[in-house]
């Protein structure tokens, strides 16, 4: 595939994944909104207004600016740029939220279509807080943080649904991919550590441990891993999304268990 169709794709799923979006926020109550999430600090709108924020600033608004002050669930530099969003918007209702990120949106839908990336290398124009990412990073990037601010949502309201869209698969395939770092890495592995997750709808993913101390995926999956992984879509989603615990019997470990458990531990890897 080449990078054009590459990139068209995530535009796609991008898309998709904006407007399942907007559609569950016109279902919530007023009440809704103020409902809190697994997100430290944060309730719906807050959520909601994150992804005004950067779709705004994707579709070539001007870059924000707010006095945050030191919210004590603000980490870093980046969080405090996510907060800039969620204090600009505190006032806003949850129509003119909706239908900010509906026009952001449609505005740069329009402009993908118009004049599409070519160079999965190249450097996008905007880019929210100097994000030194490329076409093919901030494309790829922009279906998983919308859709996991769905489930954040959908969770904080018990609305669950979402999990069979094209922006689910995307996401869970694309947070299946660190699971290599995080046995290598994170749980420090030693060479010739195998591991295998069979996710549903998904095609397995195997990793192994290689001499340097890397987790490389392998081209199939193998009969025997040291550990073998079973999980539900949304476990994943939960595990790698540092979010919450996956529920009760969603998750399965085969072979090496303590080594299974330290990995299940360690999975987390979006903020």
């Amino acid at each position: 595939m080449g990078d054009r169709e590459l990139l068209a794709g995530y535009v796609d799923v991008w898309w998709q994944a904006i407007n399942d979006f907007t559609d569950l926020l016109e279902e919530l109550t007023d009440e809704d909104w103020s409902a809190p999430t697994d997100l430290p600090g944060w309730d719906v709108r807050a959520v909601a207004s994150h992804v005004a924020h950067l779709e705004g600033v994707l579709a070539g608004q001007p870059e924000e600016t707010a006095d945050v002050g030191e919210p004590p669930h603000v980490k870093g530099l980046l969080g405090l740029y996510t907060e800039v969003g969620v204090v600009n918007r505190r006032d806003a209702s949850p129509d003119a939220i909706i239908n900010e990120i509906r026009a952001a949106a449609t505005a740069r839908h329009t402009t993908l279509l118009a004049d599409p990336p070519t160079d999965a290398a190249g450097k996008p124009e905007p880019i929210f807080g100097g994000v030194p990412w490329d076409w093919r990073t901030l494309l790829r990037n922009r279906p998983l943080d919308v859709w996991m601010h769905e489930q954040d949502i959908r969770r904080a309201v018990d609305r669950p649904g979402g999990m069979d869209s094209p922006a689910a698969r995307h996401t869970a395939e694309y947070l299946a991919e660190s699971l290599g770092y995080v046995v290598a890495k994170r749980v420090g592995a030693p060479a010739g550590t195998t591991v295998v997750l069979e996710l549903d709808g998904s095609s397995p993913f195997a990793f192994g441990v290689t001499d340097a101390g890397r987790g490389e995926r392998l081209p199939d999956a193998l009969a025997q891993p040291t550990v073998l992984l079973r999980m539900e879509r949304e476990a994943l989603i939960r595990l790698a999304g540092g979010r919450c615990r996956p529920e009760s019997g969603t998750v399965e470990v085969e072979g090496d268990q303590e080594l299974g458990r330290r990995i299940l531990d360690a999975m987390a890897t979006t903020p």
